[in-house]
């Protein structure tokens, strides 16, 4: 079967490589198409080929199309805009291709705004930290005003976006020039803040929120079309160097299985959680591969691999390796040659 990965996260190279691990029948041909030709994925797919950049997504879509019917891709695993192209799978069913995408276009669309995700979420297990949406300085002196009387420490992050960009602690004691001194990553200060939103007026959806002290839970999953095949939970540590202890807790698995049935969730997909009070809050649905596939795939299953052999032949009968619950994981980098 000939699998396709578009140009996606830098997760992917970890994703194929799992992938021509476990495939001891060869069963399955991977293509990778990216811009850059010097991309680490292209020396480790079986096919590589040059993808083009600058396209609407209309556009682009009309590509991948034409490139699924002339290089007979039987499924298509999408990264890039990967929320449009779920909304077209019967442009690819026509001409031979199965999508494999992590739900359906509304659903993403719903995970990707974070405002009214939060707003629609109901999940007793895990709830979301209290929040409110503001989109100029008003909006935030109100919605500072409220959380303020109820919590100790807040903080802000975009409605949308990737890699926590965004997101900063509000330092309510020091400026700028004393949080750059003392080295305190993502946290601003509540003054300068304050200031920049006044010259800003108005700006993108933003969101303020009680912040969450305690441990960070990263669940990497499975799901077939909104049942949760497998999980690993991994807890991460504020050391530096301490690696991520895998950490099967039922309540956060509970709660996994209920976001993957809410939203249908397909494929590879990562489930955020941070502690608060020793419960489990939910941070957020990353409907991709994590940056860390690779720690929870050492605890056992191969995620990568089950995900695209479940979708291609079924998930029923196929064999799951337990997960090494309580083991501790780090990942390492390593240098390659670029061709």
């Amino acid at each position: 079967m000939r699998v396709w990965f578009n140009r996606s996260f830098s997760s992917v190279h970890t994703a194929i490589e799992l992938i021509r691990q476990a495939d001891r029948e060869g069963r399955f041909t991977i293509l990778h198409t990216n811009p850059n030709p010097k991309s680490p994925v292209a020396r480790l797919a079986h096919e590589f080929q040059s993808e083009p950049t600058g396209l609407a997504t209309a556009d682009y879509i009309d590509w991948c199309v034409a490139f699924c019917r002339e290089q007979r891709v039987d499924i298509f695993v999408p990264g890039r805009e990967a929320t449009a192209i779920a909304g077209a799978h019967a442009r690819f069913e026509a001409v031979g291709t199965r999508v494999q995408s992590a739900a359906s276009e509304a659903a993403l669309q719903l995970i990707h705004d974070k405002a009214r995700f939060y707003a629609e979420t109901d999940l007793p297990a895990a709830p979301v930290a209290e929040f409110r949406h503001f989109e100029d300085a008003a909006g935030f002196e109100a919605a500072y005003d409220g959380l303020r009387r109820r919590h100790a420490k807040l903080c802000v992050k975009p409605s949308h976006s990737i890699y926590g960009l965004g997101f900063a602690v509000l330092d309510e004691e020091r400026n700028s020039a004393e949080l750059l001194m003392a080295g305190a990553e993502y946290h601003v200060s509540l003054g300068d803040f304050r200031a920049g939103l006044e010259k800003l007026g108005t700006f993108r959806s933003m969101l303020l929120m009680e912040f969450l002290e305690g441990r960070e839970y990263s669940v990497d999953c499975v799901g077939d079309g909104g049942r949760l095949v497998t999980a690993v939970v991994r807890r991460k540590s504020g050391q530096a160097g301490a690696g991520q202890r895998i950490d099967q807790r039922a309540d956060i698995l509970q709660a996994t299985a209920q976001l993957c049935a809410s939203h249908g969730l397909n494929g590879i997909f990562n489930v955020q959680f941070r502690e608060a009070g020793g419960k489990p809050r939910l941070l957020e649905i990353n409907p991709r591969m994590s940056g860390g596939i690779g720690m929870a795939c050492v605890a056992g299953p191969n995620l990568p691999y089950i995900s695209l052999r479940g979708f291609a032949d079924g998930y029923d009968g196929l064999e799951i390796t337990p997960v090494r619950d309580g083991i501790r994981v780090a990942e390492l980098a390593r240098a390659v040659e670029l061709a």
